[in-house]
Order: C-alpha cells, then sequence, then structure tokens
C-alpha cells in the first residue's frame, strides 16, 4: 500500500489546540508561500473553521479565504470493518 505524499502547503486539522494550527499557517505564509491549505474531516470541522476565522480577522487581516471546499469521503471503520460516509472541509487561504 503506497503512501501518498503530503502537500506542504496543506495543514492537516485534528485534534490539537487551535493556536497549533494558527501558527502552523502562519509559518507557512511566513515562509513565501502565497496560499495554504486547511484540511479537517469529521469532527474537527469547525476546528478548521475557527482556524480560519482567527487567521484572517484577527492575525493577518491580508490574508484572505480565496476557496471552501466540502466533501464526503467513505472511509473503513476500525470497529466494525465497514464503510462509512464522513464530511470533509478543504479551506484554501492566500495573501
Amino acid at each position: 500500500m503506497a503512501e501518498e505524499q503530503r502537500d506542504p502547503n496543506t495543514i492537516y486539522v485534528g485534534k490539537k489546540p487551535v493556536m497549533n494550527y494558527v501558527l502552523a499557517c502562519l509559518t507557512q505564509v511566513q515562509n513565501g508561500n502565497g496560499a495554504v491549505t486547511v484540511k479537517a474531516r469529521g469532527m474537527a470541522i469547525s476546528r478548521a473553521v475557527d482556524v480560519a476565522q482567527i487567521i484572517t480577522k484577527r492575525f493577518a487581516t491580508d490574508i484572505t479565504v480565496k476557496r471552501i471546499s466540502i466533501n464526503t469521503e467513505q472511509v473503513k471503520s476500525m470497529v466494525t470493518g465497514g464503510m462509512s460516509n464522513v464530511s470533509s472541509i478543504e479551506i484554501v487561504l492566500q495573501k
């Protein structure tokens, strides 16, 4: 099973505190990347939206939301072994 290559300009939001992801995004922008993508699935979607709002409203007002994509992904359940649908979001922030 080949592991897919992760884009260095993409921040995957999980269970860590929101400010960890805000700092990661701001670091990417400071390193000269014109755009950074915030991705999340399931329960972390609200945290990803918080990250985007904190960056655009409080820390870097010159950064704007370029695009928001929502999707549903099929994920194999670790418990039952069956397939289940999980919502996902992708927020592209651009300077």
